[in-house]
């Protein structure tokens, strides 16, 4: 492969932080993974971190926002999300009971992608999950 190209095709989406747009993002997901055997994996996690970004971030503040990111290539399907920030603490899997109402999100996230990462700076946090689609990694082919 070339240095400057890629088999990889990324979308981005901004959203504004309001709850309804937790939908928006559900059905763009969808709509880009229309046919992978992924994409009901995917919508489920970019619902739960984007309700996480608009309930636990200044995303859900007036102005806020929060944004999504697509990836999808032969090997994975890569979802992430990027809030305002405004926390003191980046967001980590915690084990919940299970009738906990809340805290038990990325934990699932966690449980259904093959790899989380979180990444934090001075503008706010980035949930990835990745989904592996090649079947030599543990995933199913797109």
């Amino acid at each position: 492969m070339h240095e400057y190209t890629s088999t990889a095709r990324v979308w981005g989406l901004s959203c504004p932080g309001f709850p309804e747009e937790v939908g928006r993002a559900r059905r763009w997901t969808r709509d880009i993974l229309r046919g992978s055997p992924l994409a009901d994996d995917a919508e489920l996690i970019v619902s739960e971190l984007s309700a996480n970004a608009i309930l636990h971030t200044a995303s859900g503040r007036e102005h806020g926002s929060f944004h999504l990111a697509v990836a999808v290539s032969a090997q994975v399907v890569a979802v992430s999300v990027t809030d305002d920030g405004g926390t003191a603490t980046a967001p980590k899997v915690e084990h919940q009971d299970q009738d906990a109402e809340h805290g038990r999100g990325l934990g699932m996230v966690s449980a259904i992608a093959h790899r989380v990462v979180v990444h934090d700076s001075d503008q706010g946090h980035t949930v990835t999950a990745e989904l592996f689609a090649d079947t030599r990694l543990g995933g199913h082919p797109c």
